[in-house]
């Protein structure tokens, strides 16, 4: 039972397996948006606009930290991946117990700072006074959750590196049902509005965690966590902060630039922040599906590189862009046509939905380039190279978006020219990584001759 779960990305076909490695990923990004979705949705029905916009406006903010966590994890699957491909079990069970100590460690620490600057946090970004107390509650509720987020997402890295990608899913299939639950009891019942959203999704979260670990503990495969074991290792430490600390400011940079742009759309009013953040929503399960196939991207390159195959490497990019391109135009589309209807999900205030409508209809048709851009950084990434795909996401993403915001958007003080800055910075990142992948693999192939 245990050995079916795990998909070997070394040998056989590849695109059966990458599809069916991928769906749990998928799924799983998509119920992990959910906790998010279904606290917009509530708060919007039940409690308001202004406590929809207080969720919404701290949404790049937390997602700062939480990219910062995606991106530490990610040096852990690669680490283990590159064991598995190679078959060094002593190395994986290092890996393995340092970073799950290490990562709850670092989760802590950056939650209590977090819990701290959270009002000078609202403040840069611009967020309006009428929101100001309910986003500030709401967000350091969500800080105080951030040590089992980030275990979860440090062991949920682990598991899928060895081609398991069931399990988490299972996990944050009854996580997000508890989210559900709680969000409703606290909001109509006990009618704690945006604390009530927050507490939810916090225990909710310790829920995943601890399932995660208790399968852990009780052993899969190719991992299995002892107590007596957990301890960091110094210099498997220094491995994970080379490889992850590149991910982490990539994903910080992310969302620093995304943070900035939240601030430029607050300058449009509570109205403009609530039709964002609900079409933010809605497009970040868009972007959830490509983030799947990076970590398709990752896995299936981190493999193939620890096994020494690196034709295998070419032929799953090949495979994970193509896949990506198709599932990015096709879940555009559908978001385009169906925006209204979606929107209202969230919000009953028309200027809201209509603000929503045109960031679906600008990010929609061109979503199939984040796909490509997000296969390109993974399978960079899963070969090792994560310093030099962090620099050109950081010029690439951050840098043309925050040069975009203070030159153009200037000149052209509109919502769809803000927009507008996400594509050209998606383009700017395929081309330069395209190049790099190339030229990485023509090494590859050279030294293996």
């Amino acid at each position: 039972m245990k050995k079916q779960k795990a998909i070997d990305l070394c040998n056989g076909p590849l695109l059966g397996k990458i599809i069916l490695f991928t769906i749990p990923i998928l799924l799983t990004g998509i119920l992990q948006l959910l906790f998010n979705a279904v606290d917009m949705v509530v708060v919007g029905r039940f409690c308001g606009s202004a406590s929809l916009a207080a969720v919404g406006s701290t949404g790049p903010i937390t997602n700062l930290v939480v990219c910062l966590f995606m991106g530490l994890s990610v040096s852990s699957g690669i680490m283990i991946s590159h064991a598995v491909g190679a078959n060094q079990k002593k190395e994986i069970d290092r890996v393995l117990h340092t970073s799950t100590l290490s990562s709850f460690l670092i989760g802590a620490v950056l939650g209590v700072i977090g819990f701290i600057i959270t009002p000078w946090l609202l403040k840069i970004t611009n967020t309006p006074e009428d929101v100001f107390d309910k986003a500030a509650i709401y967000m350091r509720i969500i800080f105080i959750g951030m040590p089992v987020n980030m275990l979860f997402n440090f062991c949920a890295s682990m598991l899928r590196s060895t081609g398991d990608s069931i399990r988490p899913l299972i996990y944050l299939v009854i996580a997000g049902l508890t989210n559900v639950v709680l969000n409703i009891i606290l909001i109509t019942a006990v009618h704690l509005d945006v604390a009530g959203v927050a507490i939810a999704t916090v225990v909710s979260q310790v829920i995943s965690s601890l399932l995660i670990v208790y399968r852990l503990v009780k052993g899969t495969e190719h991992l299995k966590l002892k107590r007596y074991k957990l301890h960091i290792s110094v210099p498997h430490l220094k491995k994970l902060m080379a490889i992850g600390i590149p991910a982490g400011i990539q994903g910080m940079m992310f969302s620093i630039s995304n943070t900035m742009i939240q601030s430029s759309i607050n300058s449009f009013g509570t109205a403009a922040i609530a039709g964002n953040s609900a079409g933010a929503s809605i497009d970040g399960f868009l972007y959830m599906s490509m983030n799947s196939f990076y970590q398709a991207a990752i896995t299936a390159s981190g493999q193939n590189m620890g096994a020494r195959k690196y034709g295998r490497i070419a032929r799953s990019a090949v495979v994970c862009l193509l896949a990506a391109a198709f599932l990015g135009f096709s879940l555009g589309l559908l978001s385009k046509i169906f925006a209204p209807q979606l929107l209202s999900i969230y919000t009953n205030d028309a200027k809201a939905i209509e603000i929503g409508i045109l960031r679906l209809n600008i990010m929609g048709s061109f979503y199939l380039l984040c796909g490509l851009m997000e296969v390109l950084v993974g399978i960079i990434r899963g070969m090792g190279h994560s310093f030099t795909t962090m620099i050109v996401s950081i010029i690439g993403v951050c840098g043309i978006r925050i040069v975009w915001i203070y030159t153009i958007f200037q000149k052209i003080h509109t919502l769809d020219c803000l927009y507008f800055s996400y594509i050209v910075s998606w383009t700017f990142v395929i081309i330069v990584d395209a190049i790099m992948l190339m030229v990485y693999l023509k090494k590859l192939k050279k030294s293996q001759i």
